[in-house]
């Protein structure tokens, strides 16, 4: 089943984006008629946590969308999984192992958070004792099959099962990437005496090496798996007959009646949205930029950006060079997901991360949150300790009677209140002056932690952030895009259009995708081209047949063949993509020069190998401004911290193509502010991008 519903005949398409966050759903929905012609329409609703396709439903009801749902596509991004794992509010799991493996999960990697305490706090494990489970089957590193389970085990654990009643079964077994064949026999077995049990099996959720993280993947996946089944269920229920897919953690999507078996792969459903709205974004600017010098020197022709999405709980960075980013290293919370998903790096600051004192008298932004409630002390809910977005306020740089377009009053009162309190923690007087000065303190220590974030996903990795640019979203982000790149020297930075729900924006342009490996564990020089293709070819075919599931036709399937390699002895791969054996083995040479300065003579180990199965999905038209015929209209003039002079205002839905603007200035939309700083300009672009320039 194809997310991108459209009459074939007609030419017509409908598909609506959510994106389901704490605070806000947010929708994007794009049709386009028989002429070609696009449509795009943004809408917010407040979320239902409690449940969240009540919000989705409301949206659409909001959005006039209830009578033309046979003809439409839904792609969501469901923080479903996410919240159940960091919340550990799973579902009750047996795991099952071989013998003397069931404390795998427990034991993990024998990794203290604290190196130098001594005395740790034990760790709760995964699953309890109680509900690990052993069989005797055991097969080689090799391959080989030392034991096979026998029908009595297979009977034993089925009583097992029944007297436990779990809602999921695990199952990891050693070497099941090399014969699965205990693996299904369970499967089989516990299919066939307990429908209703949720399954996940470690050879069909992560067949690669690593018995601890393929362990971890293949329990989150059943540990959460129902509790996605159920809420696609309901969601599916509720905008029956549209079709619904579910974007993964890899930046492509899959239809929703799969989406529950590979639970494990929707853990950064939203944050993928983001990078693919702001990936397609770049792509509509190179199109437009034309063919001058002046646009082939500039590097968003090359399509390599350093994002950040500054929410109000935490900051998302992550970079594109040209493509998605992938990891098979990420975190979630206390577990490592080998999964692939996109490489983002995550730290606790955001608009309402709260500013206080340590016991050495300095100040300090972060990680806690005032969250959605009580919120900054702005908000007026009864918060009381100062925030970043507390401290932009009391700067000038948000307005008190205009944020989410007037329909919020922000208490500055409260604000200068609690940000007066931290003053006298740091020893200044009450005076209007040192409230500023505190402020501004806030907002450079907040600046430092998001530049450091930019700098481990960039410097730290052999890329120079100079010739990338800098792309703030999310409600937050565009208020601090101007000092964070002045931070890292960079000259370049562009806020997006619609930056406040582009991961809604993402999903509607997703392709449909799947992401495949195996492990082979062989040196890469003794590795024959024609069997390595051979797996390839293997795991592409099942990629193009799970699309053609979806109602993907194969000649619109477009495939990336890569492999995971390291030097001998090493435990940590690099990703490269596969051509052929001397080309992949200078491209890895090259990548660990770059990544780590240096490379090594020794022989290359062939770990794993990876295939990309990826469809184009809707081709969004995004509508473009009219040419600017004079100079962008100042809507008012505000004193802000540090300027001399008041600074002009412009309202965003009010800029053409063409217009520049020369900081200070602030320009506001209803969802974010932009703060363009002296010595920077801005110029909008045809669709709507504010694409903002250091001078020289």
């Amino acid at each position: 089943m194809s997310h991108v519903n459209s009459n074939p005949s007609s030419g017509q398409v409908h598909v609506l984006g959510v994106d389901t966050v704490g605070t806000f759903t947010d929708f994007v929905y794009y049709e386009m008629d028989n002429n070609k012609q696009g449509n795009l329409t943004i809408h917010k609703v407040l979320s239902t946590p409690h449940a969240p396709e009540q919000a989705i439903l409301q949206g659409i009801k909001e959005l006039g969308l209830e009578k033309r749902l046979d003809n439409l596509s839904i792609v969501h991004g469901s923080t479903v999984a996410t919240n159940a794992v960091l919340e550990k509010k799973g579902v009750k799991t047996v795991y099952i192992s071989n013998t003397g493996l069931a404390d795998v999960l427990t034991i993990g990697r024998q990794a203290r958070k604290a190196l130098y305490n001594l005395t740790p706090e034990p760790e709760v494990a995964p699953v309890p004792a109680s509900l690990c489970y052993e069989v005797s089957s055991r097969v080689a590193a090799d391959g080989s099959n030392y034991q096979s389970l026998s029908s009595d085990e297979l009977q034993q654990l089925n009583e097992f099962i029944s007297l436990h009643q779990p809602q999921s079964v695990a199952i990891n077994l050693l070497f099941s990437f090399l014969d699965d064949d205990d693996e299904c026999r369970i499967e089989q077995s516990l299919r066939k005496a307990f429908p209703e049990l949720f399954i996940s099996r470690s050879s069909e959720v992560l067949p690669e090496y690593k018995e601890y993280e393929r362990g971890i993947a293949t329990w989150l996946n059943a540990w959460v798996g129902p509790l996605v089944q159920g809420y696609i269920q309901r969601l599916t229920e509720g905008v029956q007959p549209a079709q619904l897919a579910v974007m993964q953690s890899s930046g492509g999507t899959i239809a929703a009646e799969k989406a529950a078996d590979y639970a494990v792969r929707m853990l950064l459903s939203g944050p993928a949205g983001g990078l693919a709205g702001a990936k397609y974004i770049a792509g509509v600017e190179l199109a437009n930029r034309g063919h001058s010098a002046h646009a082939q020197n500039n590097a968003l022709l090359k399509k390599n950006l350093l994002t950040f999405d500054m929410g109000g709980t935490s900051t998302d960075v992550a970079v594109i060079e040209g493509e998605l980013q992938l990891s098979s290293e990420g975190h979630i919370g206390d577990y490592p997901v080998a999964i692939s998903m996109v490489d983002m790096h995550t730290i606790g600051a955001g608009g309402g991360s709260i500013a206080r004192v340590d016991e050495g008298g300095v100040l300090q932004v972060g990680p806690e949150s005032a969250g959605a409630s009580p919120g900054p002390a702005c908000y007026g809910h009864g918060g009381r300790q100062a925030t970043v977005t507390d401290a932009n306020l009391i700067l000038g740089r948000l307005s008190g009677d205009a944020f989410l377009g007037g329909a919020m009053q922000l208490d500055e009162a409260a604000a200068g209140t609690a940000i007066e309190t931290l003053a006298a923690q740091l020893s200044f007087s009450s005076s209007e002056q040192a409230i500023e000065e505190t402020a501004s303190g806030i907002i450079q220590v907040a600046n430092e932690h998001m530049s450091r974030a930019l700098r481990v996903m960039s410097i730290q990795r052999g890329i120079d952030p100079e010739k990338l640019v800098l792309v703030p979203f999310g409600g937050a982000g565009a208020l601090h895009v101007c000092a964070l790149a002045e931070n890292l020297q960079m000259s370049q930075a562009m806020v997006p259009v619609h930056a406040g729900v582009l991961s809604a924006l993402g999903m509607v342009v997703a392709p449909h995708s799947r992401d495949l490996s195996h492990t082979i564990n062989a040196l890469l020089e003794l590795t024959e081209a024609d069997l390595l293709n051979k797996q390839l070819a293997l795991l592409a075919d099942k990629g193009v047949a799970e699309l053609g599931s979806e109602g993907i036709d194969k000649t619109q399937v477009k495939i990336h063949y890569s492999l995971d390699l390291r030097y001998a002895g090493q435990s940590y791969t690099l990703n490269v993509p596969w051509t052929n054996l001397q080309k992949t083995k200078q491209a890895f040479h090259d990548l660990h020069q770059k990544r780590y300065g240096h490379q090594h003579k020794q022989a290359i180990e062939l770990v794993n190998v990876r295939v990309k199965v990826t469809a184009s999905a809707v081709s969004l038209t995004m509508p473009k401004l009219p040419a600017a015929n004079n100079d962008a209209v100042v809507i008012s003039r505000r004193l802000l911290y540090g300027i001399a002079e008041p600074v002009p205002v412009y309202q965003r839905e009010n800029l053409s193509y063409g217009h520049k603007i020369t900081g200070p200035a602030l320009i506001v939309e209803r969802v974010s502010t932009t703060w363009l700083e002296p010595d920077w300009e801005c110029e909008v672009d045809s669709i709507g991008n504010l694409l903002l320039s250091k001078v020289s």
